[in-house]
């Protein structure tokens, strides 16, 4: 399975190529013949590089493809190449039960839509992924239901742009026949449509599936959160108030050339506008450093609008320039390479300062951790995450079943604790556990 999003992602796939050739003429004359597949955005991407150059290229499957594996290999099985990237308007896998790899994990991750409409000029998502469709909700309601029985504690819901959902093909599609609203300050290059059911209500039906289930999504728009959305958030205690918000530059100039449809300000407005609904909301984003045009006067805009949010993560890339984008046919990628490395460096540098500052204001409180299992560095503590998505760590004891219960037991993964936080890094929280409880009653006494 393969991704094209970057240049660095499709670099680890032409070295794995690299290996698996050399072990593909050891297993002939051994075990007999290995196939050899690519799958996903890359073969999409690259097939006919793929074909004239990975001559022991068996199959090639683009993202929309996968139920023509069968075929494909049965070709390959017969000494042809087996080659399908054509891209669907409709496919979104919704029939189709994942098998889950680690029975034991207590989260997943569930598709809602496949596909971008939003074409920003450095992507290449909507040239490998297609269009934008969404999954049927009740196809949605029914994975969750059974991830719930298996004992799952926590659900990501995915989709390139996960809050312009839009189910037309649902019972209740036909009581919203609304447009949806966009972001104050923000404009779409694609006329929004109206009908279907949207995020909020996907939010809220899934939330209430099972109310000791977390709830998180990823990656959203920013123009695509209308207050229905953050309503749902700030009602419904099950969904963490964590938000990914990728900003990419923090220079309107260069937010233009990327065709994101928002300025800084706008930005900047949106951010404030959802912690007023969410004060203790965590926020994430994303940063491309030295993408076309990009001067040192627009780079110190992200340095400074960084230190005005205030986020608990980032991910930042150096700008990558990719074959069929806008910025391809129309654009320059004139930053050079070393000062795009300098640029990631130095917004790393300031989230990592930021950050601290934010990590110090958790000391001292009680948090609720759902608990994923032991921690890497010693068996003797456990590891699990609070509502903002952080990492905490805490020793491996018996804790009282209840606050303030007489009777202790064993953390165990799959639980929620809650745990006193007693120092932090830049990353991680630390601190001691103190009482099991749920979701709920934590809600309830902390409310």
């Amino acid at each position: 399975m393969t991704c094209a999003i970057r240049e660095g992602a499709e670099s680890k796939i032409w070295a794995r190529l690299k290996e698996l050739r050399a072990m593909k003429k050891t297993r002939r004359k051994l075990k007999g013949p290995l196939q050899i597949g690519v799958l996903g955005c890359m073969a999409e991407r690259l097939k006919e590089k793929l074909l004239e150059q990975e001559k022991d290229v068996d199959v090639i499957a683009g993202p929309d493809s996968y139920r023509d594996l069968p075929r494909l290999l049965a070709f390959a099985t017969s000494g042809q190449s087996g080659v399908n990237v054509m891209l669907s308007l409709e496919e979104t896998y919704a029939d189709v039960v994942p098998i889950r790899l680690s029975e034991n994990s207590k989260t997943a991750f569930v598709s809602i839509m496949r596909g971008c409409n939003n074409m920003c000029s450095y992507c290449i998502v909507p040239f490998t992924r297609g269009r934008e469709r969404s999954r049927p909700i009740g196809s949605i309601l029914d994975e969750v239901r059974m991830l719930s029985d298996q004992g799952v504690k926590e659900i990501m819901l995915l989709g390139q742009n996960v809050n312009s959902y839009r189910d037309t093909s649902s019972p209740f599609a036909e009581h919203h026949s609304d447009q949806q609203r966009l972001s104050r300050g923000f404009r779409s290059i694609y006329k929004t449509p109206s009908g279907g059911v949207r995020f909020a209500d996907l939010l809220h039906k899934v939330s209430e599936v099972d109310p000791e289930m977390r709830i998180r999504f990823t990656s959203p728009h920013p123009k695509d959160f209308p207050d229905e959305v953050l309503q749902v958030m700030r009602e419904r205690h099950n969904i963490c108030k964590q938000i990914h918000l990728p900003a990419q530059s923090g220079n309107s100039q260069v937010l233009e050339r990327m065709r994101r449809g928002y300025t800084r300000e706008a930005y900047l407005d949106l951010v404030g506008h959802i912690r007023s609904f969410l004060p203790e909301v965590a926020l994430t984003s994303d940063f491309i450093c030295g993408f076309c045009g990009e001067s040192e006067e627009a780079h110190q805009d992200t340095l400074s609008l960084v230190c005005a949010v205030s986020y608990n993560f980032a991910y930042v890339f150096a700008y990558s320039l990719r074959q069929k984008t806008h910025a391809h046919r129309r654009m320059e990628d004139d930053v050079p390479e070393e000062v795009k490395k300098q640029r990631v460096a130095q917004v790393l540098a300031t989230f990592r300062t930021q950050v601290k500052q934010l990590m110090q204001q958790k000391v001292g409180m009680l948090q609720l951790i759902l608990v994923e299992g032991p921690s890497r560095r010693s068996e003797d503590d456990l590891a699990g995450r609070n509502d903002g998505n952080t990492k905490v760590i805490f020793p491996r004891l018996a804790v009282p079943e209840a606050e303030g219960a007489d009777r202790s037991r064993e953390i165990r993964p799959g639980d929620y604790v809650a745990v006193k936080i007693e120092s932090c890094s830049s990353q991680v929280l630390k601190g001691t556990p103190q009482f099991h409880t749920t979701l709920q009653r934590f809600a309830t006494c902390n409310s």
